[in-house]
């Protein structure tokens, strides 16, 4: 499996995940479609990702697909890796002043989702995937606004639409979007003189 498709997946896996785990907030009659839609568009990549068949995907320039080295393998490099950390530590100690400190449960999603918003503005640079800053201030964004919806008391169904759903839905479509392909594939292709 290559990087771009394992890239895919995770995204896939995140963006299901931030749908199921947020979904249980609404009432039934919308929870159910998206949930079966987000696992639908999970494994839609799964499948077809796995199999190389070209499903139509922009994970490669705005999920979490390939290191900053080309060629196939799953090896991230060492960029990865300290983004990761840093994200680990980030919501670590961040859950636990939002939990212990604050004591407000309802703006750990908001976090969450700020910090993972974050972490794609840290892979942009280390992979040098200028494309990856937009995903990742989108998912910020809803963060701080599921923060902020927390500050305000908001209902909690408003706060996980807001910091939960939303951007589940922004890692699934960034990994489903038609129209990119890996930019290691198309170089390639541009060298070969094979630009179709």
């Amino acid at each position: 499996m290559t990087k771009d498709q394992t890239g895919r997946i995770i995204g896939a896996a995140f963006g299901l995940v931030f749908v199921q785990a947020n979904a249980g907030s609404l009432p039934t009659a919308v929870a159910t479609p998206l949930r079966l839609l987000a696992l639908a568009g999970f494994l839609w990549v799964t499948v077809f990702g796995r199999r190389g068949s070209g499903v139509p995907t922009a994970a490669s320039e705005s999920g979490t697909a390939t290191a900053s080295s080309g060629g196939p393998g799953t090896r991230f490099g060492r960029g990865y890796w300290y983004v990761v950390a840093a994200e680990a530590l980030g919501l670590a100690a961040g859950l636990m002043v939002i939990t212990r400190v604050l004591h407000a449960p309802q703006a750990a999603v908001g976090w969450i989702a700020f910090v993972v918003g974050v972490h794609f503005s840290g892979l942009a640079v280390a992979w040098r995937r200028p494309a990856l800053h937009g995903l990742g201030a989108s998912i910020a964004v809803c963060g701080a606004a599921g923060l902020v919806l927390a500050a305000l008391d908001a209902p909690v169904a408003a706060i996980r639409g807001v910091a939960g759903i939303l951007p589940g839905i922004l890692l699934l479509a960034s990994v489903l979007r038609p129209g990119r392909s890996d930019p290691a594939a198309a170089e390639a292709r541009v060298r070969s003189g094979t630009l179709g």
